[in-house]
């Protein structure tokens, strides 16, 4: 599986060079940011099992975290807080993001692969690959790091709000979630245009 996600991004790179893949984590829950990852892998040290981080047990993508960051030409993890989506919107504020990860990083791509079917407006070309995360080992390597970097974030924030136990949630609008919101409101780390609707805002 990882060679057929090397394979992906070594066809863009025959054409554009030095190639970053880009994704977030964390569009649909209630509170805290989204994360958005971009990374340039070295095609001469790929990271074995690579691959969707939906597909990928916690204690799996905890153990390629360090390896990609290890391994990659260059990378960059940026967090889009609440305030910035409630502003924005949570497509906007997604892309904003995607846009700073991929100028933050240390080393110019000639392309940067979007997960997903809709691309931020950059100076380099950007190419939208639709389920890229399954695709191209590039996104992958952006999801794991998204995801993994998202969960750490609200895992530390639910050591200093535990009556949300965002650790079992992660902010996601679950059965769970929405009683401890009814027993306890909101807090500035909630999206409040997320929960307009519900009457918590």
């Amino acid at each position: 599986m990882t060679e057929e996600l090397y394979a992906f991004d070594a066809e863009y790179r025959a054409r554009a060079g030095v190639v970053c893949g880009v994704d977030e984590a964390g569009r649909g829950p209630l509170c805290g940011p989204v994360c958005v990852a971009a990374v340039i892998l070295d095609p001469a040290a790929p990271v074995d099992g690579v691959n969707d981080s939906k597909k990928l047990s916690e204690k799996k993508r905890e153990l390629l975290y360090p390896q990609i960051i290890e391994k990659a030409l260059a990378y960059k993890i940026v967090m889009v807080g609440p305030q910035t989506i409630d502003e924005l919107n949570i497509l906007n504020a997604t892309l904003l993001g995607m846009r700073q990860a991929v100028e933050g990083l240390a080393v110019r791509p000639g392309l940067a692969l979007i997960d997903g079917n809709r691309c931020p407006e950059m100076e380099i070309p950007v190419q939208s690959v639709v389920k890229g995360d399954a695709r191209s080992a590039s996104i992958s390597a952006a999801s794991i790091l998204a995801k993994v970097s998202r969960d750490r974030y609200m895992e530390q924030l639910a050591k200093e709000y535990p009556q949300y136990q965002l650790e079992k949630h992660k902010g996601y609008p679950t059965k769970l979630h929405y009683a401890l919101l009814d027993e306890y409101g909101i807090q500035p780390f909630y999206r409040r245009s997320f929960l307009k609707k519900r009457g918590y805002v």
